[in-house]
């Protein structure tokens, strides 16, 4: 069971999308595909084979530099 304000968001996209509130599973659908892709993409990338190092240090200061150009 969907809560209250997922169904109502469900609801707005649909409208917004589709001009009727009948098309809530397509939107259900299309969200739940981008999910799984993003956190297939995620865990690939988290997985991968690493292609440069870094140590803590090196990363603070870059980091900070960051910050500085903001």
């Amino acid at each position: 069971m969907l809560e209250g304000e997922v169904y109502d968001a469900l609801v707005r996209e649909s409208l917004a999308e589709y001009k009727t509130a009948k098309s809530i599973s397509k939107v259900m659908n299309e969200i739940l595909k981008k999910s799984l892709r993003n956190k297939r993409g995620l865990m690939t990338l988290i997985y991968s084979k690493k292609v440069a190092t870094t140590t803590a240090k090196e990363f603070e200061g870059f980091r900070r530099s960051l910050s500085k150009a903001v």
